[in-house]
């Protein structure tokens, strides 16, 4: 296999693996040709959105990654803001991989990892995941502390104003973060 043959996101172990050398990739990144993301983790790049390819290449490392907070809310359309790196979301304790530099790493608890995760494929065979609408309002309200009043409050309204949205199903996530969901229920009545 040739270095150009590793696809838009690779490991420096994934090319040894398939048969390329560390020097061959070591040139291609001082040639230009591709860009080293990560300890290890390498993009080629305009084969990926660039707004994937932090999180692909995460996701690489590990699985388990999941863009959260304002990341997902400007992929769902409920923010306007641009983000200053990718927001991606781990499981508390899991570390985050080393050398991502345009990364805002999250720690989530376990038990509630995994509720309105989504997967969506970004490039053929290249799959990530984000956190649903639903899950991501529940959490800038849960951290507004960090992320702000603002921006929860905008990202609901937007939210509230889309076609087929419904305020049970916002609430059935709610129910997952009961600090919550007291909190959403009383925006929520103030916007319907």
């Amino acid at each position: 296999m040739t270095p150009a043959e590793l696809g838009p996101v690779f490991t420096l172990q994934g090319a040894i693996e398939a048969g390329v050398r560390k020097d061959q990739v070591y040139g291609r990144v001082a040639a230009g040709d591709i860009e080293r993301i990560g300890r290890g983790v390498y993009v080629e790049p305009f084969l990926l959105d660039p707004a994937w390819e932090s999180l692909a290449a995460a996701t690489l490392l590990r699985p388990e990654a999941t863009m959260c907070l304002t990341s997902a809310l400007v992929h769902h359309d409920l923010s306007d803001e641009i983000p200053r790196g990718s927001d991606i979301a781990l499981p508390r304790g899991v570390r985050p991989p080393a050398g991502f530099e345009h990364v805002f790493w999250h720690g989530f608890s376990a038990t509630t990892f995994d509720v309105g995760k989504e997967r969506i494929e970004v490039h053929s065979g290249i799959e990530v995941a984000v956190y649903s609408a639903e899950r991501t309002i529940v959490d800038v309200f849960r951290l507004m502390h960090r992320e702000g009043s603002d921006v929860a409050y905008e990202a609901l309204r937007r939210w509230v104003r889309i076609r087929g949205n419904s305020p049970a199903s916002l609430m059935r996530v709610a129910a997952e973060f009961p600090v919550t969901q007291s909190r959403i229920r009383t925006a929520l009545e103030i916007l319907l």
